[in-house]
């Protein structure tokens, strides 16, 4: 096959490298362009460009598809199909036409559910007990197309982070497959009536509300780390809840129950078991009691 691929983050990274290994030909890498970075603010190209770099790849990234010299050179490519993994620009009919095959994509849930932004984050959210990926053949809508292969993955207890590991790579060798069979698949069509939405994580979404169950707030931590985090303030400071564990205490919520930071909920507790305060690394929860005791009976807010 003759390939343009285009992806943004890490997770598009191993799908890029899939199809380069299978031997198709990747003609061309289109990501977003370099963002300002780090202390220094320089310029940093995605972790899809840097990859397509090492692989000798060439690589494109127009800040907008919209106009006709950007689509002139996506057509010019004669690509047999394009695979797109969190490319992260909206494709115009016409791009989603040029390829002999039109557009795959890698989207991160088991489709129709959770169609848009943020499916895994959405999925740990709402206590799902599996997600996965489907391959889908794109149209204008919002992850509306027909579906062309499906891999389920139980969540258990892991988080954000991840999942999005697991879900790339399972992604990526089932786009191998579809591409391998691409020929005689049939794409079937998705129930609409089935569909549900996983939009952008709002900041406010990240503040823990200790009025809420314990499940949830876990499944808050869990869903929002590494990024944005889910938090709350300890003396006047932010600490990020990465992961924790249910306990069975009571209290009134947001109170701290003993010494191990077991914190009441609005039904049951969490106890913490990695945190992250401000402006500090990633810390245990016994790492992080040696350095910030907390007194049984604080009142987290």
């Amino acid at each position: 096959m003759k390939i343009a691929f285009m992806g943004t983050p890490d997770f598009a990274v191993p799908a890029l490298v899939a199809c380069h290994e299978a031997g198709h030909d990747v003609v061309c890498v289109y990501t977003q362009p370099p963002r300002p970075a780090g202390r220094g603010k320089k310029l940093q190209p995605s972790p899809v460009h840097r990859k397509a770099e090492e692989l000798g790849i060439e690589v494109r990234h127009p800040t907008s598809l919209k106009n006709d010299a950007a689509q002139a050179e996506f057509a010019a490519l004669q690509a047999d199909v394009a695979v797109v993994a969190a490319y992260g620009l909206i494709l115009p009919q016409v791009i989603l036409d040029a390829p002999r095959h039109g557009c795959l994509n890698i989207h991160a849930s088991v489709l129709p559910r959770w169609r848009g932004a943020a499916p895994i984050h959405r999925a740990i959210l709402a206590g799902d007990e599996e997600t996965g990926v489907t391959i889908m053949q794109m149209e204008a809508g919002l992850d509306t197309g027909p579906m062309l292969a499906k891999v389920m993955t139980p969540i258990n207890a892991k988080t954000t982070g991840e999942l999005t590991e697991e879900l790339a790579e399972l992604g990526a060798n089932a786009m191998v497959g579809v591409l391998n069979d691409l020929e005689h698949l049939t794409a079937i069509p998705q129930d609409d009536d089935a569909a549900t939405y996983a939009p952008k994580i709002d900041k406010a979404e990240a503040r823990i509300d200790w009025s809420k169950p314990a499940a949830e707030i876990e499944r808050l931590a869990r869903g929002l780390a590494p990024f944005p985090g889910a938090w709350f303030e300890l003396d006047g400071v932010r600490v990020k809840l990465l992961r924790a564990e249910l306990a069975d205490r009571a209290g009134n919520p947001g109170e701290v129950l003993d010494d191990e930071l077991t914190i009441a909920c609005g039904s049951g507790a969490i106890r913490p078991l990695r945190l992250q305060r401000a402006g500090k690394p990633k810390m245990d929860r016994e790492d992080f009691l040696r350095g910030n005791p907390v007194a049984k009976g604080t009142i987290l807010s």
